[in-house]
């Protein structure tokens, strides 16, 4: 399964926050999302050299991306870490993507691992996500299924299809929990809500499972996306 490289721009916060300020950011957002780049760097290089953490992530982004300037991975992690270092999670998630890449660094797990966990701790579900998939691949740490579980689940359970599907695989082979088809075949279930290319997955636990099984199966995705995948397992 692939790591989560989704574009991620941070929301406007105006707590505290200088009414100048807020206004360029605002301003450098529009234009970012209406495609007019040179406006959007232009404020963004303003905001980010004087220390705005959510201008230091964007800037990150547009180098990140070749938005509005030649694509340069080099300024797109300086930008990161300065966001990162600030305690931003969508920074922090990005940064540990290009360790973990090794684009405009050196490829590095430990590092990646470093700032996943960091993001991961405080809800960020892309962090989430590509940690369980450092612990379930063994990148920069130890192989550790049970931790692989651990986080597939917290990021499943804020609707993810990807650590859904990856959970439902997790269930299905044993691996961090104990063996459980009527588990895997509910999270690939729930994940084929978002992607039909996963019904495949789902299909295929339910030749190992009886029909009352996946009844039962059935039943607890209705019943689990009823609660916005809350207390699912």
């Amino acid at each position: 399964m692939r790591y989560l490289k989704r574009l991620l721009i941070c929301s406007v916060l105006l707590i505290s926050f200088d009414v100048s300020v807020a206004g360029d950011f605002e301003d450098g957002i529009t234009a970012l999302e209406s495609k007019d780049y040179a406006t959007a760097l232009r404020k963004f290089k303003d905001l980010a050299s004087k220390g705005d953490v959510e201008a230091q992530y964007n800037l990150g982004f547009m180098y990140d991306d070749g938005k509005g300037v030649a694509q340069n991975y080099t300024e797109a992690v300086r930008w990161y870490r300065l966001a990162a270092e600030q305690g931003n999670v969508y920074a922090q998630t990005r940064l540990a993507l290009m360790y973990n890449d090794g684009k405009g660094v050196a490829q590095d797990y430990t590092e990646a691992m470093r700032w996943y966990k960091l993001a991961a701790a405080r809800g960020e579900v892309n962090a989430q996500y590509n940690l369980a998939l450092m612990y379930d691949k063994g990148k920069g740490v130890a192989q550790n299924y049970t931790e692989a579980v651990r986080w597939y689940r917290l990021a499943a359970a804020q609707g993810l299809a990807e650590a859904q599907y990856n959970l439902a695989s997790m269930y299905y082979r044993g691996q961090g929990v104990s063996q459980d088809y009527v588990r895997a075949h509910m999270w690939s279930n729930l994940a084929a809500v978002s992607y039909e290319s996963f019904m495949k997955k789902r299909d295929a636990i339910a030749n190992s499972m009886t029909q009352q099984q996946i009844a039962e199966a059935q039943k607890l995705a209705r019943e689990c996306q009823a609660r916005n995948f809350i207390n699912c397992d």
